[in-house]
């Protein structure tokens, strides 16, 4: 361990240390005036492709750093002029200085750039970080929930709970949509997610007034593949992967696009089989509980996704997408409890259970949407939304009781549980932007509505029939409104930039619960809790950038998180029988403010210091009942602070790349339940990722990536061990680039093991497990018909990156 962690901090070191030439000119216009904010593009001279892509600042002046020998052209863009490029020149082992550059008046307005571009594997901006996952070798053949796990700053615990930067509340986004999703429903939808369908992940830490106020830690978004190119294009995918079993996946995506119309649409079969194991050492009151468990996991799935853009003229477009994803996901666990006297250390009995679950969880979503933008500034978007979630696990759950020597039955309880949930998500929002006092209004709003109704069923299971255990069942019905309007307001000053907004939510909810309770005959009740209020969201941030090589960002935020409805569920759903979960009535939102100091060094070194303070942060508790059973629901701390420290940076040296990202926290969660159950923990923790890539080859590239994350504390009461993971792999081009082959390994030390303690209300807690993290991966895609791309009028949706619009004034990568 202390080996590869040297290896990291020296591959750190020489990305920040070492130089290479540099490539820098100037912009101005035909009267010699210098432009500030033209995009210039460095572009390969033998093939035209994009290499990087840079800014001019207040003087005019562009820079690239570390460039490799070669033969170099630049191509410059701004709005309101024709597009220029430089002569050819040469980079062969020092500086080179291009002659300036001067651009004329366009007479036909702004024309389509078409440029052929390769995005970097990670963007680091100050309000987000990009993963370009389409782009890196180590993700081939794994799902969304894996490639969160490995992202930076992302922690994935014992239950499938995601945390960003140490704080839980994370909100995610599909395609710039929110999941109604969370808990195991999340995890499993995400398992059923392959790899080859997904194109980025934001980390989104800083959300403006324009995001939804949902998602204290802030919003992950998962954008999907969407074909860009002109003409009538595809591509068709195979994978397959085998750790301790063997899986598979393939799919196929076609674009058609024209001046007039859009057409797209893909298809993605995914099989996954993996096993794990899990032990839980509980001693609770005078008993011990060892548990040992093997389980196995397996999916099949179908991820489907199509649509029509229409455009109605040179400045509007009407479009229709629908997408989906429908699996049936099936669980196994063989777990074997030693149940133990502490006093005498002498075993009492041994508890068998051997449970297993089959389900199905389909969702289907359809948009209709339409998109005006013309070159005086003012741009529309409305988005009309319809999801639909279907959901049903059934579970068999048997619990023998052995004597000590195993060999003797002395009972047994045998269950079914039967969970169908259905989940209705309307939505409808507009958003609207212009030009204002010489700086950039935006305005909009949103109006959603969510149903679900949740039906619980319990039998108790005997030879020759089975029960429903009316106690034991129920059904939970959830509806949720939210309205929200916003305003932001942007503008640059002369080395300055300010932006404010504010958003207002009003939410409208209301959850019933039926069943009965025993009280010498059967008593039907009505849990029945509503609840409605208005929030302020406000946000800012002051950006000072006259020098663009040397820029700092200070911003503000304030965040909700409302409680999932699955965690407001007030009835009992056993997990075995000594363990249970159950929701909170009583739970109620938390609320987040935040403040950051970002720093932006030569448009490469990244670093962000940060402090949040989380009033009523929920955390799943595991608690204690019936002197020997435990149960697990979600319950309001206190508080928590947290201060966290991010650094990044990419570097490039000839055929060698890096991106190191270190990201480091210190949290601190207080509450006081009552005697016995109070919590008073805190933690400094760091997270590290880094990722290189070796062009061995013109068609052959190497990389290896790996992360590391130190001991921290899960939900409130788990002091978590450290854990870590290395992948490697390759990849080879054919046919002129229009094929790649990938082979990798991912967890090549087979480290990928988590484990942690508790000690909360009476019983200490040490758990461990893992599963089959070791697998060798193989892919294969073949892309046909053209590859070239429009991107300034390319519609963006959602949570998607503005700045990928290639071509704009300001935008572009360096």
């Amino acid at each position: 361990m202390k080996k590869i962690l040297l290896v990291l901090n020296a591959f750190i070191f020489f990305a920040f240390t070492t130089m290479a030439q540099n490539i820098k000119g100037v912009v101005k216009d035909t009267e010699g005036k210098l432009l500030a904010n033209a995009s210039v593009s460095l572009l390969n001279a033998k093939d035209s492709a994009v290499i990087k892509i840079s800014i001019t600042d207040a003087s005019g002046e562009y820079k690239f750093q570390n460039i490799k020998d070669g033969k170099y052209l630049t191509d410059v863009n701004y709005i309101g002029y024709a597009v220029a490029h430089s002569a050819l020149f040469e980079v062969a082992g020092g500086d080179v200085t291009i002659p300036a550059v001067s651009l004329a008046k366009a007479n036909n307005g702004l024309k389509d750039v078409v440029v052929t571009a390769k995005k970097p594997i990670i963007e680091v901006k100050a309000d987000k970080t990009i993963l370009n996952v389409e782009n890196t070798i180590n993700a081939t053949g794994s799902d969304a929930l894996e490639l969160l796990r490995k992202s930076p700053g992302v922690l994935v615990d014992k239950d499938d709970n995601l945390s960003l930067a140490g704080k839980n509340g994370v909100r995610v986004f599909i395609d710039g949509k929110p999941s109604p999703l969370s808990g195991a429903d999340l995890a499993a939808y995400l398992k059923s997610i392959p790899s080859s369908q997904i194109e980025a992940i934001e980390l989104i830490t800083n959300p403006s007034a324009k995001y939804e106020a949902e998602g204290n830690a802030g919003i992950i978004n998962i954008r999907l593949k969407k074909n860009k190119a002109l003409g009538t294009n595809g591509s068709v995918n195979l994978g397959y992967n085998i750790g301790t079993y063997p899986r598979y996946n393939a799919g196929f995506a076609f674009n058609h696009r024209n001046k007039k119309v859009n057409i797209y649409g893909n298809y993605n079969y995914n099989y996954n089989k993996n096993d794990g194991f899990i032990n839980i050492y509980r001693i609770q009151l005078d008993t011990i509980f060892d548990q040992h468990s093997n389980m196995m996991y397996k999916n099949s799935s179908h991820n489907f996704k199509g649509g029509v853009d229409y455009f109605l003229n040179n400045h509007s477009t009407i479009g229709v997408m629908i997408n989906g994803n429908l699996s049936d996901p099936a669980t196994s666990n063989q777990s074997n409890t030693l149940i133990t006297y502490q006093p005498t250390d002498s075993l009492n009995r041994i508890l068998r259970a051997d449970n297993s679950s089959v389900g199905k969880r389909d969702n289907i979503n359809a948009n209709l949407n339409y998109h005006y933008a013309d070159t005086l500034g003012h741009e529309l978007n409305i988005d009309a939304d319809y999801g639909y979630y279907d959901i049903k696990t059934n579970q068999y759950q048997p619990n023998y009781y052995y004597d000590p020597s195993g060999t003797v039955l002395q009972s047994q309880y045998i269950y079914n549980m039967i969970a169908p949930t259905k989940i209705d998500i309307y939505s409808a929002k507009a958003d609207y932007e212009q030009n204002f006092m010489k700086g950039r209004l935006g305005y909009g709003g949103k109006i959603s509505y969510v149903k679900t109704t949740n039906d619980f069923e319990r039998y108790n299971v005997y030879p020759n029939d089975k029960f429903l255990d009316t106690l034991r069942s129920n059904n939970f019905n959830y509806k949720e409104n939210i309205n929200a309007a916003y305003v932001n307001y942007n503008r640059q000053f002369k080395g300055l930039m300010i932006q404010a907004g504010l958003r207002v939510e009003n939410t409208n909810s209301e959850g019933v619960s039926n069943g009965y309770n025993w009280n010498g005959s059967y008593v039907a009740y009505d849990s029945t809790f509503k609840r409605n209020y208005t929030d302020f969201f406000p946000s800012a941030a002051i950006t000072l950038n006259k020098n663009p090589k040397n820029q700092w960002a200070l911003a503000y935020s304030r965040r909700i998180d409302r409680p999932a409805y699955q965690d407001l569920n007030p009835f009992e759903f056993k997990l075995d029988e000594y363990t249970y979960q159950k929701g909170n009535t009583q739970l109620t939102p938390q609320y987040t403010n935040s403040i950051s100091l970002t720093n932006t060094l030569w448009y490469r070194l990244t670093t962000k210091l940060s402090y949040s303070h989380v009033n009523d942060v929920f955390s799943q508790i595991i608690d204690t009942a019936d002197r020997s059973k435990t149960y697990i629901t979600k319950k309001n701390l206190a508080d928590q602070d947290l201060v966290g420290l991010n650094i990044s940076m990419p570097f490039q040296y000839k055929w060698y790349s890096v991106f190191a990202n270190v990201n480091t926290y210190y949290s601190h969660y207080k509450a006081n339940f009552g005697e016995g159950r109070t919590i008073d923990l805190d933690v400094y923790a760091v997270n590290l990722y880094a990722q290189q890539t070796f062009k061995v080859a013109k068609a052959t590239t190497i990389e290896v990536s790996g992360f590391y994350s130190s001991p921290s504390i899960w939900q409130g009461t788990f002091k978590t061990a450290s854990i870590w993971s290395v992948d490697g792999g390759v990849q080879q081009t054919f046919f002129k680039g229009k094929a790649t082959a990938k082979a990798s390994v991912s967890d090549i030390f087979q480290t990928l093991r988590w484990s942690g303690t508790s000690n909360f209300a009476g019983q200490y807690l040490k758990v461990n497990g893992g599963n089959d993290s070791r697998q060798l991966r193989l892919s294969f895609t073949y892309r046909f018909g053209s590859t070239q791309v429009k991107s300034n009028r390319q519609r963006k949706t959602g949570a998607e990156d503005e700045s990928q619009r290639v071509g704009s004034q300001g935008g572009g990568l360096n």
